[in-house]
């Protein structure tokens, strides 16, 4: 795919011409063909014959094909394709000397074969280098919250059995819930040392919010299975019981006994 781009030339008087170019595959600038110019506008100078320089970036050699009348800055623009360095991060340097955007590559000497560098400006690399770092700690830090919940996910299934043994009634010594709120704990723990930022600091909120969680389950589970509740069928008998009281409803004890009026005169009349 083309990518075409304008470059301004500027000849002897100092007035400057619009020049379309194109870039072709392999970082080849060429001006464009006069068929493929806006038709209502005049032929468009030439920059000369194209040279092909040498760019040299740390290791790595980069082969530019170029008109020989470009400027530094149109270079630039051909390497952000061939480095991904926008040309504000990008110094050229030929023959041992930076050299600015607006100046031409024939006046300097520039020619076919010719041996321009690249360096990366400081502040750039000191950027990328941080960003590196980060991503890196953050990698770091993901995979300790991953191996977290790796522990957390074999202690989920405990805290799951216990819960099932609970609620069917069964009796479970108390220290079965102790030891597995202890090694909850110890991950709490882990998590509390995991310096995170980004991704991973949201990675580690959450399996701490998931281990509270089982720890929470625990301590319900261990009250419950202290303190069994009554089953509804209790409940029942005891609101069956109440409801034959005359009075004192809500007591748990029941209304004194009265004897019957018919029941003292009998009594009476068996001692004449």
């Amino acid at each position: 795919m083309m990518n075409n781009t304008s470059v301004p030339v500027h000849n002897g008087n100092g007035n400057g011409d619009e020049v379309d170019w194109e870039m072709r595959p392999g970082g080849m600038l060429v001006q464009m063909r006069d068929d493929e110019v806006d038709a209502a506008g005049p032929a468009a100078p030439s920059r000369g014959p194209m040279i092909k320089i040498n760019v040299y970036h740390d290791t790595a050699q980069h082969e530019l094909f170029v008109p020989a009348q470009s400027t530094f800055g149109d270079v630039k623009k051909v390497l952000l394709h061939k480095t991904g360095l926008e040309p504000n991060e990008q110094k050229l340097l030929f023959r041992g000397k930076e050299r600015e955007d607006e100046e031409h590559l024939h006046v300097l000497g520039v020619k076919d074969n010719s041996k321009v560098v690249l360096l990366e400006d400081h502040a750039s690399r000191e950027r990328k280098l941080e960003e590196m770092k980060k991503s890196r700690e953050i990698a770091k830090a993901s995979e300790a919250v991953a191996q977290v919940r790796a522990e957390v996910d074999k202690l989920s299934e405990r805290v799951d059995a216990l819960e099932v043994a609970v609620i069917g009634g069964t009796k479970v010594e108390g220290k079965e819930f102790d030891v597995s709120t202890e090694l909850l704990m110890r991950q709490l723990l882990k998590l509390d040392g995991i310096k995170a930022e980004g991704e991973a600091k949201l990675q580690r909120k959450a399996e701490v919010r998931r281990v509270q969680k089982y720890v929470d389950a625990l301590d319900t589970l261990k009250g419950r299975n202290a303190n069994p509740i009554n089953s509804p069928s209790n409940a029942v008998s005891v609101t069956t019981q109440w409801e034959t009281f005359d009075n004192g409803v809500g007591s748990l004890n029941a209304p004194p006994s009265t004897q019957s009026p018919t029941k003292l005169k009998q009594d009476w009349e068996r001692f004449d």
